[in-house]
């Protein structure tokens, strides 16, 4: 009996390659309760619960007054926490983190992936889920990270949507970063035009193996040109938005800030495989493809 009760408070989540242990939880941390006052002070910060113990989480804690709950893999989401709950793991382990976060919860959640995210919220009741767009970098952990402002944003690019935006800003501009709260209509413009920043350059520097993104943006600056403006129609049809003039010069002069990041096209599902879905749908009703360049540069490096 002992043991079946042991195994009852234990419990395995997997997502893909990724696998969260919850270690058995006693009735003494089942019931305790952890209280986060949130201050209104200017220089007080609210205590978040940080899910991730890699660069961006540790970063996040430090940016902190003390008073963060980090959570780490194989530890439970705590349920009576008042205050965000910042995620900053990979895209794949979402899955396994939703599972992990008590349903009440799944309201107070604040995503840092990149990527498209949107079609995955709808698929989990999510709905118009808190995101923040990261534009700071933080090149190994235990560092301060830096901001990623560019000579045609010296104001900074970072920006954060939801209601707990406001607190997820007052985090950053704690350590001397830049963080703009938007509305949804412009928090999801700039969100696809992060997409189209890495599924654009990825893509070309794929094609030039060793390219950086500086060299993508110096070196193979048509290429890139052509890739941006076609992803760019693309999502704008498929969201019926118009995006801001001069997005290449914005995008470009974000990647001259960050030249030295490789190039590779990784996590597809959540990156260039929503454009690809884009020309799947198009070509099964019988209408062209709107990136067709996209389609055959990644036809030609056998990615699809």
């Amino acid at each position: 009996m002992k043991a079946a009760a042991a195994m009852m408070n234990t419990v395995t989540l997997s997502s893909g390659s990724s696998t969260f242990w919850h270690k058995p939880i006693s009735r003494i941390n089942q019931n305790f309760k952890i209280r986060a006052s949130i201050s209104t002070s200017d220089n007080m910060v609210a205590p978040a619960i940080i899910v991730g113990g890699g660069r961006v989480g540790r970063a996040l804690q430090d940016l902190g007054n003390g008073d963060d709950v980090l959570v780490k893999r194989g530890e439970p989401v705590p349920i009576d926490f008042v205050g965000p709950i910042l995620v900053c793991t990979r895209n794949d382990d979402l899955e396994a983190v939703l599972e992990a976060t008590p349903k009440s919860r799944w309201s107070d959640l604040v995503f840092f992936q990149n990527g498209m995210l949107e079609p995955w919220f709808q698929s989990k009741g999510l709905g118009d889920a808190d995101q923040v767009l990261a534009y700071f970098a933080v090149s190994k952990l235990g560092e301060p990270p830096t901001d990623g402002k560019t000579d045609t944003n010296p104001e900074g690019l970072t920006a954060a949507y939801g209601k707990w935006a406001s607190a997820v800003a007052a985090r950053l501009q704690n350590g001397g970063l830049s963080c703009k709260v938007l509305d949804k209509e412009p928090f999801q413009k700039q969100m696809l035009e992060k997409l189209i920043w890495i599924c654009a350059f990825m893509l070309v520097g794929a094609r030039h193996p060793g390219a950086t993104v500086g060299a993508v943006e110096k070196e193979y600056r048509s290429e890139v040109s052509k890739l941006i403006a076609e992803l760019a129609a693309a999502a704008a049809a498929e969201k019926s938005l118009v995006f801001e003039d001069a997005m290449e010069d914005r995008l470009c002069a974000y990647s001259r800030a960050v030249a030295h990041f490789p190039t590779a096209v990784k996590e597809f599902k959540w990156r260039n495989g929503w454009f690809y879905s884009l020309s799947e749908k198009a070509i099964a009703q019988g209408k062209p493809d709107p990136c067709p360049l996209h389609t055959a540069w990644l036809k030609e490096l056998k990615i699809v």
